[in-house]
């Protein structure tokens, strides 16, 4: 079966469910307004059910990664689906405020596994020089699946009503789930469907690349090197950042273009399109082009540090038009830009956590994204009161580009892969 590729095949499962991910996590921005006229909430309530979801995800994440290192991946992720799936229903049958913030919570505990699991998955199953590659393969599923999920769900809503479309998106994850236990082993040594070849090519491109190739569990030293490697710490605050802007515009854009220039529901749906369009080319093509430059310079900095850099400071100046100018097709090629210069680096962030510690993949994974899921947590709850006192998105806006600009300073400043992989040497490896 997929004769030679089939790691390929675990990459595609990820891809699937990372798109079941982000529709259900997106899909309470498009039904908002009618939960708050239902509820009679104000938008800082709003705010607080969409931030919900980022306090559950802080309380998971961490051991989400813990458990993939030490558990795998197949078992961690496959609970996880069924958890989150089981919230999103129960998000269709809330009947007031606190249901709704019981569910988002459960819901963010459910995910805060999903993307530990996807890079301990891929640190075991793809070499070095392929894993940024993989890894914008599995993440382009955020930005299409927000792509395709503004439109369905949104004529979902309009169609059924917002109760029902939560019901049918409680199916998705429980049709994907049999294929990922079936198809998916916690080591490639273990898999029915991986050629002999294959295999041999896994662990060969590892032991070049000089990793080890057992299971560990994670010692002190383990801990010391994550918590004060400060290639990682700016890679922290780097993707703490990608995930403010991930969260405001998930949670917000249908709320801004409905606002500011009077959209109705489907056509909010449509013009949502755009952004998550772009940023799924700018994720694949930047994932490729970071793979393409380490093989030519062996350098992780110009691979990797200075994509991540570049693409924060175009977020930072792109995001500035929306705040200066009052025009629907100006806002749009704005966000879109910002959107997608965000995105764009995304496999990157992932990728340094395999290229420095690829052993404790998993735990890493998780500590950074407590960070993402802080940003889930505050972003749509600051939005929200920003949004309730002054009655408008600009100073919203405006942190978004002093966040970016601080990124960009942080990780040209401290973010150097080269030097700290050399000084962790067998440490971790």
């Amino acid at each position: 079966m997929f004769a030679g590729r089939f790691r390929w095949f675990v990459v595609l499962l990820l891809f699937v469910i990372t798109i079941v991910n982000y529709i259900d996590r997106s899909a309470i921005a498009f039904a908002a307004h009618l939960i708050q006229d239902e509820f009679g909430l104000n938008s800082a309530q709003i705010g607080l059910i969409m931030g919900a979801f980022g306090i559950g995800y802080i309380i998971s994440t961490l051991f989400g990664g813990i458990a993939v290192d030490r558990y795998g991946a197949r078992m961690t992720l496959a609970a996880a689906v069924i958890l989150w799936s089981l919230a999103i229903g129960w998000t269709g049958a809330a009947t007031g405020f606190a249901m709704l913030y019981a569910a988002r919570v459960t819901l963010g505990l459910a995910e805060g596994p999903s993307f530990p699991t996807m890079t301990g998955a891929i640190s075991k199953w793809l070499v070095p020089k392929e894993r940024a590659t993989a890894l914008a393969g599995a993440l382009v599923a955020v930005p299409l699946a927000l792509a395709i999920g503004s439109p369905f769900v949104s004529q979902l809503i309009s169609a059924f009503g917002w109760r029902p479309a939560f019901f049918v998106l409680l199916a998705l994850g429980f049709l994907w789930l049999p294929f990922w236990l079936i198809f998916y082993d916690n080591s490639p040594g273990l898999s029915r469907y991986l050629s002999r070849d294959e295999e041999a090519f896994i662990k060969r491109g590892k032991e070049q690349a000089g990793e080890r190739t057992e299971e560990a569990p994670l010692p002190e030293k383990g801990w010391k090197i994550l918590l004060t490697t400060p290639t990682l710490w700016a890679n922290y605050w780097a993707y703490f950042v990608f995930g403010y802007f991930l969260f405001f515009f998930m949670s917000w854009i249908p709320e801004f273009l409905r606002k500011t220039y009077d959209l109705d529901l489907s056509q909010v749906g449509y013009f949502s399109i755009l952004p998550w369009a772009v940023s799924a080319i700018a994720l694949l093509f930047f994932g490729g082009w970071s793979d393409r430059i380490l093989k030519r310079t062996s350098s992780l900095r110009k691979a990797r540090s200075y994509q991540i850099a570049g693409t924060q400071l175009v977020a930072a100046l792109t995001i500035i038009p929306v705040t200066l100018f009052d025009n629907l097709y100006i806002a749009m090629a704005s966000i879109t830009l910002a959107v997608a210069a965000s995105m764009a680096a995304n496999a990157a962030y992932y990728v340094v956590i395999a290229d420095l510690v690829p052993r404790y993949a998993g735990t890493a994974m998780g500590i950074m994204t407590i960070g993402f899921a802080a940003a889930g947590s505050i972003a749509p709850v600051i939005t929200g009161y920003v949004l309730d006192i002054t009655g408008t998105f600009q100073p919203a806006f405006w942190l978004l580009s002093i966040l970016a600009g601080s990124s960009v300073l942080g990780v040209l400043a401290f973010h150097h892969p080269d030097r700290d992989r050399a000084r962790l040497g067998n440490h971790e490896n």
